[in-house]
């Protein structure tokens, strides 16, 4: 018997960049997350007669080419492991696993995948597990994937996230793949590296404060407030990569390129998208309903350059 279970990615408008040591995955600070419906990490749990749990890519024409590293499958066996402990469970499980979205490229491909192992364990093991808990389990095997428990907002603090709610229930997303290949400096990574910017010692007290102006924000529908903030965040955590020791950088001249454009279509029309990127060079936008034509207008303007990702059509190109 086989068991499919999928899970969204999310996109942190206030980030998760940095955690406290040996805390599985506890961040420094809260971020405040959209859910990303529209990119999934799919999950397929059969019983095998084997000695040990295994990992393969599950096969489609609705996903995306996969091809997990020999430390990426050993890291979600072990998260696997860790989720059998944890409901006394000793049979052996081939797990399988796709998105319809590239891998490694800047997309929360960790989050949507270690929720979606986690909702599948569950569905097998303990049917009637509550979400905050299963967010919580999440949290272990990748920090993001708890807040992919809730839609369409998510609010992680410590150990688990939860829903908050907001407006802006319904935006329309795109994601501008400036880059899909694999990246050189992990997301895990990155949180060990910035720890070592002059810039960090100061990020939870940033992080915290734009956090309450963002709610804030986005409750009296100050759009262009919500705007404003947005850019000043995805940049605080781009300053920390580079000035980190080592230094790196994700950002490309592809990258600049979509924000610049970002910059012009605000100045122009005096509205536009939110816009953030994550752990690589991609870009991602937001836009509200209402900015339906607008949205349009860019999606087709971005896929004569780059492939573009957007709500309701993931396989854009």
């Amino acid at each position: 018997m086989s068991v499919l279970q999928s899970a969204p990615s999310n996109i942190a408008l206030i980030k998760y960049m940095g955690k406290n040591e040996n805390s599985g995955n506890v961040p420094t600070n809260a971020s405040l997350s959209y859910t990303l419906d529209h990119l999934r990490t799919f999950v397929r749990l059969t019983k095998i007669s084997e000695a040990a749990d295994s990992w393969s890519k599950l096969e489609g024409p609705d996903y995306e080419p996969m091809n997990l590293s020999d430390k990426g499958q050993g890291r979600f066996l072990e998260h696997f492991k860790m989720l059998k402990k944890h409901w006394n469970v000793s049979d052996h499980y081939l797990i399988e696993s796709a998105n319809n979205f590239p891998a490694d490229c800047g997309l929360a491909s960790s989050a949507s995948s270690f929720a979606a192992l986690t909702l599948a364990a569950a569905h097998v093991f303990a049917p009637t597990e509550d979400l905050k808990s299963l967010s919580e389990l999440s949290r272990r095997g990748s920090g993001s994937s708890c807040r992919s428990m809730f839609a369409p907002w998510a609010l992680w603090q410590k150990e688990f996230a939860e829903p908050v709610e907001l407006p802006y229930a319904k935006l329309i997303h795109q994601v501008i793949l400036v880059e899909n290949s694999k990246k050189d400096i992990s997301s895990s990574q990155a949180h060990s590296l910035v720890a070592e910017s002059s810039l960090f010692p100061g990020r939870v007290v940033r992080a915290e404060k734009r956090l309450i102006e963002l709610t804030s924000a986005l409750r009296a529908r100050d759009w262009r407030k919500s705007f404003e903030i947005t850019w000043s965040e995805f940049w605080d955590m781009h300053a920390l990569f580079s000035t980190s020791t080592p230094p790196f950088m994700y950002m490309t001249s592809g990258s600049m390129q979509v924000l610049e454009e970002v910059l012009r279509q605000w100045k122009q029309n005096d509205d536009g998208p939110l816009v953030t990127m994550d752990a690589g060079a991609n870009v991602h936008l937001l836009w509200r309903e209402d900015q339906a034509a607008l949205a349009s207008a860019q999606d087709k303007y971005w896929q004569e350059r780059f492939r573009v990702i957007s709500s309701g059509s993931e396989k854009n190109s």
